[in-house]
């Protein structure tokens, strides 16, 4: 059992329909049949949405993914409309709403590695590939790898696991021609973020995309979010060293906490998660915030 351990009840907007409450983000449509999407400061880890809050976590993500999106659009276009709170919405919607394009989603996660870590260990450790893709002998938790690597995963519900499947699986769901253009842009985004991470002293060691088509049903747009601590594992350059756990300025502080003795809970049972400590969330508020700062040089406030 697995997925929201008290699943909030959606705001109510004049003039927009509420359409999904996701682990992290609203969705609503607008009277012009525009997205408008709310990033929350709900936290979710081991298939489960947390019962605490991260404050200002919607907020970095949002922020941290209209940064990137600005460097990426001439590699992709984007969703992005505008950054605008509707109407009658929340004060507390400032900073986190996104007005977007109605997309044709993909049912697929497009995740890049540059660095072994994470379920790509675990099935390197069984067969010494990811996705079907072969990798060399030798590799260990945080080995770079030879080349940046695209390695699907086909989209879960709230509360279930993405299941990792071969490039063959993707093409037989979207089509030959649109999974090459998923690889191609999916290696391509990641490889400049990547040395973008790099001279900022972090390593992206892997992240995940999401695609959808446009009016034309043929041009992909990079829809959601992008490069964020929750999409992404962010490590610290001058403390990487493969062969280990690597400390991270993602949601990995929340997972070590949750898998310890300290939390007394079973992230394999199936009683729901406990309540975050209150130092858990500072220090997690903190990792999110210091990723924003370094990747973008701008101040938090």
């Amino acid at each position: 059992m697995s997925g929201f351990v008290e699943k909030p009840e959606p705001v109510q907007v004049p003039g927009l329909i509420h359409l999904h409450t996701g682990k992290v983000r609203d969705l609503y449509r607008n009277e012009a049949g525009q997205l408008v999407m709310v990033a929350s400061d709900r936290q979710s880890a081991f298939d489960w949405v947390l019962p605490s809050l991260i404050p200002d976590k919607g907020r970095i993500l949002t922020q941290l993914s209209l940064w990137w999106f600005e460097r990426l659009q001439d590699l992709v276009p984007n969703h992005v409309i505008q950054a605008e709170v509707p109407a009658g919405a929340p004060a507390d919607w400032e900073g986190r709403t996104l007005i977007c394009r109605s997309l044709d989603m993909l049912p697929v996660e497009c995740v890049a590695r540059g660095y072994l870590t994470g379920s790509g260990l675990v099935e390197y450790k069984e067969s010494r590939t990811v996705c079907g893709i072969t990798l060399p002998e030798g590799l260990v938790d945080g080995s770079e790898l030879p080349a940046p690597i695209f390695t699907p995963a086909l989209k879960a519900e709230v509360g279930e696991h993405d299941e990792n499947v071969p490039y063959e699986e993707v093409a037989r769901r979207v089509g030959a021609d649109v999974a090459a253009q998923l690889r191609q842009a999916t290696v391509a985004i990641y490889s400049r973020a990547r040395d973008i991470a790099r001279e900022r002293g972090i390593i992206l060691a892997d992240t995940k995309f999401e695609f959808g088509l446009d009016e034309d049903g043929e041009s992909l747009v990079l829809a959601d979010e992008v490069l964020t601590p929750d999409s992404s594992r962010f490590w610290p350059a001058d403390q990487w060293e493969p062969g280990r756990s690597q400390p991270s300025f993602d949601k990995q502080f929340i997972r070590d906490w949750l898998s310890s003795p300290a939390s007394g809970w079973n992230p394999r049972g199936e009683e729901a998660p406990p309540v975050l400590p209150e130092e858990v969330v500072a220090q997690s508020r903190a990792r999110y915030v210091e990723a924003y700062e370094r990747i973008t040089g701008l101040a938090w406030s």
